[in-house]
């Protein structure tokens, strides 16, 4: 018996073992590392995300509605840049030694800006008194002085949003799809998810003992200090804690990836080079070859439809909602401690609908799974931009529904952004991943760098586009829950793009499976 005969299933799992854990006693040693890497994966993304928010916003100066410039001046070159080197990386060097030279300077950074960078910022950035008076001399850029005067908060954000894309999308994706066959990654791919939000349920605690544990120092500092030189302190402790986490999750990434290479690529039953990605090799592209490939393949630039409305529209809502939590939460550390639970619950939250997009997947068709994600964006946007268009109307602190005005659009947003991220996570992640595996090799690896980098941060600078252009023009110190009468209608406007896409793509999709499915068979 052959060993690509001895990995076809033998029959479908049923009961609790099917819903659950629906993966054969053999393929576990392929399954649970991946599991643990994506695991490590998202407790670094989510703990430097909630970071680089609580960072931004709360910079000297600054605001939610900085993040819009910060995404499109400086997110989105960054993110081209970082994809034409990936694309020249892949070009002269082995997958292994690529993923090292990839993930290390992550690693490097975050720890050195947490032990080396922060503790200095007050001799590296402008002072406050500099970026204020910059402000008013210059109010079209009110915004994006902040931004410039706390550079190094700026260069964390950037490469905290990369993490998610390159880290993520690219390296580990990518791993997962040249080693996974189709009939695997439908069961393989939601709980990949499943496994993976266990580290949002670890990141979000991390997050709020490091902060808790951060302000149970300040009983033993002098109180003599500045208020806001206490802060400083303070967060610079919970800086620490944090980023010494994010180290050790990372070597945990690059142990378990070293583990694979020399254990299951290496076993004939979980691997062999070539299997599902066709039997021809197409030669390699240069840069310029690969953009002119990609942008004449329809199916990829659905793909990037998919991932460009997502990033427009959680953006445009997230932007709003982060200037809510400031104006509740104007602490630093209590900022990143309400972070660290609404991580928590995301996680929660993603792992429960893991249980049934899982099922959705084997059980149902891909563009059942993959509509839930842009419909759950739609319901719960128009409900959160109605709660803060109708909060304009009062004072942020009036009392409403036994709380305060802004604590209910605080609330509100955080439904909001759950349920948004948890569809995200459980189906429109793994649907997105599965409408990549009946590509050819080119096209799956270069193709999907593309539409990951460029397509995910086309759509965040897309939202931050839409957003620093109202905030230029209007000029001076608007905010952006003024604009939500505005922005509310764009956001269902992309969700009917996404879910039209959706459709499209979806037919495309069943075109190429059925097809691979047919030469397999022969």
């Amino acid at each position: 018996m052959s060993a690509s005969e001895t990995t076809k299933p033998a029959k479908e799992f049923t009961g609790l073992r099917g819903i659950f854990f629906p993966i054969y006693n053999y393929e576990i040693k392929k399954f649970l590392p991946m599991g643990i890497m994506m695991m490590c994966i998202l407790f670094v993304y989510n703990i430097v995300r909630d970071t680089k928010d609580t960072l931004v916003v709360n910079a000297p100066g600054g605001g939610a509605e900085c993040l819009s410039f910060l995404k499109l001046y400086g997110v989105t070159p960054s993110a081209i840049l970082f994809m034409v080197l990936f694309v020249k990386l892949a070009n002269i060097m082995e997958r292994e030694r690529l993923f090292y030279t990839i993930l290390t300077p992550f690693l490097i950074f975050f720890g050195a800006f947490a032990f080396l960078i922060y503790p200095y910022t007050d001799v590296l950035h402008m002072s406050l008194e500099t970026i204020q008076r910059l402000q008013v001399a210059y109010p079209t850029f009110h915004w994006m002085i902040p931004v410039i005067g706390n550079w190094s908060f700026g260069v964390f954000y950037i490469l905290s949003e990369l993490w998610g894309s390159v880290i993520l999308s690219m390296l580990f994706w990518q791993f997962a799809n040249e080693i996974t066959k189709i009939h695997e990654a439908k069961r393989f791919y939601g709980l990949f998810g499943m496994i993976g939000n266990v580290g949002l349920l670890i990141a979000g605690p991390t997050i709020i003992l490091c902060a808790k544990y951060a302000k149970s120092l300040q009983e033993s500092m002098d109180g003599a200090l500045d208020k806001q030189v206490m802060e400083n302190i303070i967060f610079g402790f919970n800086l620490k804690c944090l980023m010494g986490s994010v180290i050790v999750a990372g070597a945990i990434i690059a142990i378990t990836y070293r583990w694979m290479n020399k254990n299951v690529l290496t076993d004939p039953r979980l691997y062999q080079p070539g299997e599902g990605a066709g039997k021809k090799k197409k030669p390699k592209m240069s840069i310029g070859e690969s953009f002119k490939y990609i942008l004449s393949n329809r199916y990829l630039g659905l793909i990037a439809v998919l991932v460009l409305a997502y990033g427009v529209a959680i953006n445009l809502v997230e932007g709003v909602w982060k200037g809510q939590i400031k104006i509740a939460f104007p602490d630093k550390n209590d900022y990143n401690a309400f972070m660290g639970q609404f991580t928590a619950w995301t996680g929660l939250i993603t792992i429960l609908l893991m249980v049934v997009g899982n099922n959705i997947l084997r059980r149902l068709s891909w563009k059942s799974a993959a509509v839930i994600t842009p419909i759950m964006v739609l319901v719960t946007s128009v409900i959160f931009f109605y709660v803060v268009w109708d909060g304009t109307k009062s004072s942020p602190m009036s009392p409403l529904l036994g709380t305060t005005v802004v604590m209910v659009a605080v609330i509100v947003g955080q439904i909001q952004n759950v349920l948004s991220k948890g569809t995200k996570y459980s189906l429109f992640d793994s649907t997105k991943q599965m409408a990549y595996i009946p590509l050819d090799p080119e096209a799956k690896v270069k193709g999907q760098a593309a539409v990951e980098v460029i397509g995910g941060r086309a759509g965040k600078s897309g939202g931050a586009f839409i957003q620093s252009t109202m905030l230029a023009v209007i000029g001076g110190s608007v905010s952006l829950a003024s604009l939500s009468y505005i922005l509310g209608p764009i956001v269902i406007v992309i969700c009917l793009i996404w879910v039209m896409s959706v459709f499209g793509l979806n037919k495309k999709f069943l075109a190429l499976t059925e097809g691979k499915s047919s030469s397999e068979a022969g």
